[in-house]
Order: C-alpha cells, then sequence, then structure tokens
C-alpha cells in the first residue's frame, strides 16, 4: 500500500475529514489530497513523498517511522534530498539529480573474513537509490573485502541468484554460516573456489560432496558506505 493509500485507511478508520487529518500532521489538505490520489496535481507523475512527510505522518498516526516504513510498498519513492532547491539545481547543472529512493529488506550480518551465522531474520529496511537492481542487502563484517572497497559496516546489495560468473562477488552460505567472497570455478577438477580481496586471508576451495554444503545467494552489485 503507498502512504496515501495508509492515510486513506487511517482517516476512514477514525472518520476524520481530510482537513483535520492534515492539521494534525502539520501538512496542507492539498497535499494530503495528492498523496491519496498518489498523483502530483502539477506534474501528473505519481508523487514522491519526502523522508520528513514519512516523518509526519507516522508521528499522526501513532506509529514509528520504522514500521510505516514496514508496511508501505517496497516501491513507494522516497525523496530524502531534504532540499527544495534540487530541482532548480539540476536545471542548471548537468551532474546534480534529485534523489529517489526505495527501501531493501537488511537480512543482518555478512562476514568478510572467517563465515559468520547467516541471520535472516528482517531486522530493518534501507533506503537507497531506486536504479539499484537488487532484493535484499546485507551489512559487511570484518576487512577481507577492502581491495574491492567493501568495508566493515558497508551496505551490500545483493541481487538473488544461484550462480554468479567466475570472478563476481557474491554472497555465499557454507553450512548454514554465510560469507562475502569473490568466486572461481575449475570446472575441470569440479572445484569452486571463494577469494577474499584481501591478502591475509587465506582462499576457501570446496571439491566433490563438499559443493553440497555451499549455497550461493546472489551477486553483490553495489554498496554503500558512509562519508566520515
Amino acid at each position: 500500500m503507498y502512504l496515501g493509500g495508509i492515510i486513506k485507511a487511517y482517516r476512514d478508520k477514525h472518520e476524520l475529514s481530510m482537513q483535520a487529518f492534515a492539521d494534525k500532521c502539520g501538512l496542507s489538505k492539498g497535499y494530503i489530497a495528492m498523496l491519496e490520489k498518489n498523483l502530483n496535481s502539477k506534474t501528473g507523475e505519481p508523487i514522491v513523498p519526502s523522508l520528513e512527510t514519512f516523518v509526519k505522518v507516522s508521528a499522526a498516526i501513532h506509529m514509528s517511522l520504522d514500521e510505516l516504513l514496514d508496511i508501505v510498498d517496497e516501491n513507494q519513492p522516497i525523496d530524502i534530498s531534504g532540499k527544495r532547491n534540487v530541482s532548480a539545481l539540476s536545471s542548471q547543472f548537468d551532474n546534480i539529480f534529485p534523489v529517489e529512493v526505495k527501501k531493501f529488506p537488511l537480512l543482518g550480518e555478512i562476514a568478510c573474513g572467517e563465515p559468520i551465522f547467516a541471520n535472516e531474520d528482517r531486522e530493518s529496511y534501507v533506503l537507497t537509490g531506486t536504479d539499484i537492481a537488487a532484493d535484499f542487502c546485507l551489512k559487511a563484517k570484518g576487512d577481507s573485502m577492502i581491495g574491492a572497497r567493501i568495508l566493515d559496516g558497508d551496505i551490500v546489495f545483493i541481487k538473488r541468484q544461484d550462480i554468479v560468473e567466475d570472478g563476481e562477488i557474491a554472497a555465499v552460505v557454507i553450512n548454514d554460516e554465510a560469507t562475502l567472497k569473490r568466486v572461481f570455478y575449475d570446472r575441470n577438477k569440479n572445484q569452486l573456489t571463494l577469494q577474499s580481496e584481501n591478502s591475509k586471508y587465506r582462499p576457501f576451495s570446496y571439491e566433490g560432496e563438499e559443493l553440497n554444503h555451499v549455497k550461493i545467494l546472489g551477486k553483490a552489485i553495489a554498496f554503500q558506505s558512509d562519508i566520515v
């Protein structure tokens, strides 16, 4: 359900007029109407509410922001730029773009080093650009992938697939433990090797029956780091 649908359902349940709800969350009646129609009346395009709007609505319906993001449709775009003049700037500079985001389920931590337990409990969601064609994301733990610029604490976005190309980075489960490694195949030996991007870690090789205990979750296609 899009944000406007959640608002409409709340208004109907509590018998609130559009103006009453607008007053309750500090937004205009006209903007609430656009949210409920999921249509920007000025552009004719689907509306892209800001993260600030989500914060105001979550407070108005007595729900935490995380809870609201959990139930909103995963295709709901969210503007997290926080800048009212981004559109004006983007018309002046060809390398400035408004930011639209979608949310990805964060499935816990994945080892960049020795494998760790694969926790697939959905702890929360991560907001990032709509152009990332991933299915879920994991938080990197350790330093074994620093050669690929993936650092401890980075968010790694994974496209779910059972096999990756030779030399690609993948999230791999070994006996219910997960790790992030570069994958290499030796088809002559029927051998799979998981290689770190840090020389202090040795590669892991699997062949024969051992391959039955190795499962590729998906291909790492992007990562997100904090600027420090």
